[in-house]
């Protein structure tokens, strides 16, 4: 009897969100990373949704994933057009969400052996008084 799965599991999951903060295999990061599953989490677009860049998502392009989720931060945002135009002709699918979203669609993908990576852009923590 066979007790592993056809396809390898995934390395690095997301095991926590939250304000100000994402955990991939439980280590915390604050600023923004992508994640994909058989490599550590790379820092990417830590300036932010305003500061996004046609490098980020060359960078995105080079990943080898069949489909990158953008997670904008506490609310879903769309990238200006033409800053995706690397992924569209590269062939590779998109979805904007916001990070929570993100994160929880990457975990089930992953779980079913697709090879997707996730953008995550992580707001800064609101100050607590």
């Amino acid at each position: 009897m066979k007790l592993h799965p056809d396809t390898p599991q995934a390395s690095y999951h997301v095991t926590a969100h939250g304000d100000g903060f994402v955990d991939v295999n439980q280590q915390r990061y604050h600023s923004g990373i992508c994640v994909v599953a058989d490599a550590p989490p790379l820092a990417w677009a830590a300036d932010g949704f305003d500061a996004l860049a046609e490098a980020d998502f060359d960078r995105l392009a080079e990943l080898g994933a069949e489909v990158v989720l953008i997670g904008t931060g506490a609310r879903q945002r769309f990238p200006r057009p033409a800053l995706l135009r690397r992924l569209i002709a590269a062939g590779i699918g998109f979805e904007v969400m916001s990070t929570a979203a993100a994160c929880r669609t990457y975990n089930v993908l992953v779980g079913e052996g697709r090879r997707a990576a996730a953008a995550l852009l992580i707001d800064a923590a609101p100050d607590h008084l």
